[in-house]
């Protein structure tokens, strides 16, 4: 048996500690594991890598050690999905071409038995179409943004939240020495779980989830009412794909060839309150802080379960399945059924009626 790993989309804490773990699982079962660079590139594109390493043999002395780097040994891309490729014409046109046969017959002349695709959406999908195209896939559910449908949580979620709690937790006393609004813009894209549980644990004042629609006025409020009971500053959670009533999502670019990028609402969402209640508002936007540096230990611990069982679904004849936390089990669920189905937050969701109850606002009041 010999089994391939790949790492697509953005980094998430915990990427090593799946990769550690699997090769481990499949090196006791007397298999042979290598590792794909760059999501698929390793292998579409050998050429990039002169010195051959596009595809290349992981080991017990190459993973030994790696569970507790932040990042990917493997390294990572989320462009140029090989299901969507796209070609630039001599006109600069653009056209986009399937490329998953020919990916699946690259697998098949390397020797490789079976694919561990450790991804969000996007690279799932694409295990999705390699699995339709005949090969044998496992998927492992990675993403910070916590928005992937039949599991419970993704690794990288738990640090995500960690690093942003810490970050607003400092923010409070330079917002109070200073009576400043602060605006903390975090990662999440359509889904705010990021947003809403760091916003909670820290005890924001206001959080702006992409699933509640937010006045501006309600949040101008909100600052009121604490000025006239002597707080003098607020601190404002906003997710990067939180939008007003009425209003869109902020973008900072819609590149051809993946998805658009989120970002920018804090900035807006601070110039409005400044205008609104005269009160001096900042920007934080943590961006990629949250992805980076060591995994908690929940992240290394799920990582390293998702890791072996991606392993032991491959030894029980599993294919095209995601393996799946349903506490206290890892289980499998069909690929089919994971992608393309956004888990965002739902309305009665405890965290969020905690936070209504604690009386953080929502900009929905």
């Amino acid at each position: 048996m010999r089994i391939a790993l790949s790492t697509g989309g953005g980094d998430a804490p915990g990427l090593n500690a799946v990769i550690r773990a699997a090769t481990f699982a499949a090196l006791r079962r007397g298999w042979e594991v290598v590792g794909i660079r760059d999501g698929f590139n390793g292998i579409l594109f050998p050429d990039h890598y002169p010195d051959g390493s596009g595809v290349f043999r992981l080991t017990a002395q190459n993973v030994r050690g790696i569970g507790h780097l932040g990042g990917t040994m493997l390294g990572s891309t989320n462009r140029g999905n090989p299901c969507h490729y796209p070609v630039v014409q001599p006109d600069g046109s653009v056209v986009y071409e399937d490329r998953t046969r020919h990916l699946v017959d690259l697998f098949r002349e390397a020797g490789v038995d079976a694919l561990v695709s450790i991804g969000g959406d996007g690279s799932l999908s694409i295990a999705q179409r390699l699995y339709e195209e005949g090969m044998r896939v496992v998927g492992v559910p990675k993403t910070i943004d916590n928005d992937l449908d039949r599991t419970l949580v993704t690794f990288g979620f738990a640090t995500a939240v960690e690093i942003a709690t810490e970050s607003i937790d400092r923010l409070f006393t330079t917002a109070a020495s200073h009576s400043r609004v602060f605006v903390v813009e975090v990662m999440g894209r359509n889904a705010g779980w990021i947003a809403l549980y760091a916003g909670v644990a820290s005890g924001a004042h206001v959080v702006l989830l992409p699933e509640i629609p937010f006045s501006y006025d309600a949040i101008a409020r909100a600052i009121k009412r604490r000025e006239d009971n002597g707080a003098h500053y607020t601190i404002v959670v906003v997710a990067e794909g939180a939008a007003p009533k009425d209003g869109h999502q902020e973008v900072i670019d819609r590149p051809h060839d993946h998805a658009e990028r989120l970002g920018g609402i804090g900035h807006v969402v601070a110039e409005e309150l400044t205008r609104l209640t005269g009160k001096e508002a900042r920007t934080v936007v943590l961006g990629h802080l949250v992805r980076g540096g060591t995994p908690t230990a929940t992240d290394r611990l799920l990582g390293s379960r998702f890791g072996a069982a991606a392993v032991r679904a491959l030894e029980e004849g599993e294919n095209g399945v995601m393996v799946a936390l349903n506490e206290p089990d890892v289980e499998y669920v069909s690929l089919a059924d994971a992608v393309g189905r956004l888990r965002t937050v739902p309305l009665d969701c405890d965290t969020l009626l905690a936070g209504r109850e604690l009386g953080t606002s929502f900009g929905d009041d």
